[in-house]
């Protein structure tokens, strides 16, 4: 993901407590396994619109809710390596303030990341992960100004790498990168399997990773690969040579 991946630092921005699991799980348990630091942003819990499975109990809260969903992000993204923070800013809709901008800008110069992983810009099915894919692009532009907050260093050029969607087809996601996630696929199965709210994505995202690892081996990966994630890249990369 990038060229220095022992020392990589990425930070994984998610809508929703449970989406960087489903779609990043195996980037981020693959980076960890070699050493590059992870970090996750839940921009909330998903309390209200992706908790199908505890909604569904008898005398359920909102705060029951939220703590239930804290513990699966929390257990899922130790599966993975990855250390984890949630922001809490409601969802459906989601709404992002001033004040968690800033926060999140502080979070951005803080740890440098060389890449960042969040949504596409434009899901029709939900409009939370829209305003992720914005709020990512608004704070890592900020975090690059060297007029901002003095007392810390500007944020360097980020590459933005858009996760695949749960209908790619009409969200314009066009993956330019089928990473190879098969060593790690059995620890994003178990991730996977720490998010019981959300249990029927389960069976989509097994299947989802055995169709991009196909796609991967048709598109030159060695035949020894079996699963994969799709990712579009934001910016342009940077090479010396065709390739």
């Amino acid at each position: 993901m990038t060229n220095d991946a022992e020392t990589a630092s990425i930070l994984v921005i998610s809508a929703h407590s449970g989406d960087f699991v489903w779609r990043a799980g195996g980037a981020i348990a693959l980076s960890t396994q070699r050493a590059s630091a992870v970090h996750v942003l839940c921009l909330s819990f998903g309390e209200r619109g992706e908790s199908q499975g505890l909604w569904s109990r008898p005398d359920m809260t909102l705060e029951r809710v939220k703590e239930a969903r804290r513990a699966e992000a929390t257990a899922a993204a130790a599966v993975l390596g990855a250390s984890i923070e949630f922001l809490d800013l409601g969802d459906y809709p989601l709404r992002v303030d001033a004040a968690a901008v800033d926060f999140m800008v502080q979070v951005l110069r803080t740890r440098q990341p060389d890449v960042l992983l969040t949504h596409v810009a434009d899901d029709p099915y939900n409009r939370d992960h829209n305003l992720a894919h914005e709020t990512t692009l608004l704070t890592r532009m900020v975090a690059q100004a060297h007029g901002h907050d003095r007392s810390t260093k500007p944020l360097g050029a980020s590459q933005v790498l858009q996760f695949e969607p749960h209908q790619p087809e009409v969200c314009g996601f066009n993956p330019d990168l089928l990473l190879d996630i098969t060593e790690v696929f059995d620890i994003k199965a178990k991730a996977m399997a720490c998010m019981t709210a959300q249990d029927h994505l389960l069976r989509y995202y097994t299947d989802l990773g055995s169709r991009r690892g196909v796609q991967a081996v048709r598109n030159g990966a060695p035949s020894r690969v079996t699963h994969a994630e799709a990712y579009q890249r934001t910016f342009p990369t940077v090479g010396s040579d065709l390739r």
